[in-house]
C-alpha cells in the first residue's frame, strides 16, 4: 500500500504523543480520555471517538468517549450483543461502515443506529501480546468519511493504544501485587513478634509458640494475623 508524506508524518506525530503518555503515570481513564482526543484529531471527519474495553464485573463497556453519542451507540451494541465495535473486537480486524443507509450487517444495531445522526463508521482492535483488549472506534455525520487511508491509520493508532492500556494494567497490578506483598510481610512481622511472647511466657520453643498461636487461632475462629496482632498490641498497653 502506497501511502504518502503527510500520513507518515501524522503516524509518527501520533506515536510522539501516545510515548509521552507511555512514560506517565496517568489512570488507565484519563489516559483513554487522550487516546480518544488523540484520535479524533488524527482522522478528519470524525464527529466522536471511544474505547471500549471489559469493565471490573467483565462486561463490555465504554471506558472514554469524546460525544454523548458514542456512548449512545456503543451502548446498543452491548445491549442487542451485535454491532462493528464488537466484531472489530471479537475478530480481530478492521471494520467499516461507509454508509449505515445500505448496510446490511448486525441488522439490529443498523436499524437502530440509522434513526441517529451518525452515517459512519470505523473500528479497530485493540491488540497487544497476543490479547485482544479492547477496540478503538470512531463515528462520522457524513457518509463515505473513512477509507483505506483512515482504516491503516486507526489500525496503527489502535496498536499504540493497546499498549499504552497494557502497560497502564501493568503497573496497577504491580502495584497491587506489591501492597499485598507489603501487607503479607507485616502479617508475618506481626506473627513472629507473638510467637516471641509466647516463647517469653510460656518458656516453649518456636515451634511450640506457634503451635500455640494456631490453636488459639482455630478455638477463637480467628486469622491467625489477627489473633497475633490483638496479642501484640494488649502486650504493649500492659508494658506502658
Amino acid at each position: 500500500m502506497n501511502h504518502d508524506l503527510p500520513l507518515a508524518d501524522e503516524l509518527a506525530a501520533v506515536s510522539a504523543r501516545m510515548s509521552g503518555l507511555l512514560l506517565s503515570r496517568e489512570t488507565v481513564g484519563t489516559a483513554l480520555s487522550l487516546v480518544t482526543s488523540l484520535a479524533g484529531e488524527a482522522l478528519p471527519g470524525t464527529a466522536g471517538a471511544g474505547v471500549t474495553l471489559l469493565d471490573e464485573q467483565g462486561r463490555r463497556a465504554t471506558a472514554a468517549a469524546t460525544d454523548p453519542i458514542v456512548d449512545h451507540l456503543d451502548g446498543l451494541q452491548y445491549e442487542l450483543g451485535e454491532g462493528p465495535c464488537l466484531h472489530a473486537w471479537e475478530r480481530r480486524h478492521v471494520v467499516r461502515i461507509d454508509d449505515v443507509a445500505g448496510d446490511e450487517r448486525w441488522p439490529r444495531w443498523i436499524a437502530a443506529a440509522r434513526k441517529s445522526e451518525m452515517r459512519s463508521a470505523l473500528s479497530a482492535p485493540m491488540v497487544a501480546g497476543g490479547d485482544a483488549l479492547g477496540a478503538i472506534k470512531v463515528y462520522g455525520r457524513r457518509p463515505g468519511v473513512f477509507g483505506e487511508r483512515e482504516e491503516y491509520l486507526l489500525t496503527m493508532f489502535a496498536a499504540q493504544s493497546a499498549i499504552l492500556v497494557a502497560n497502564m494494567r501493568s503497573f496497577e497490578n504491580a502495584r497491587r501485587l506489591s501492597e499485598a506483598l507489603t501487607d503479607a510481610l507485616r502479617g508475618r512481622d506481626v506473627i513472629n513478634m507473638a510467637k516471641g511472647i509466647v516463647m517469653a511466657r510460656e518458656h516453649v520453643d518456636e515451634g511450640t509458640a506457634f503451635a500455640v498461636l494456631a490453636r488459639r487461632s482455630h478455638e477463637e475462629n480467628k486469622k491467625l494475623r489477627d489473633l497475633a496482632g490483638a496479642l501484640v498490641r494488649s502486650t504493649v498497653r500492659r508494658d506502658r
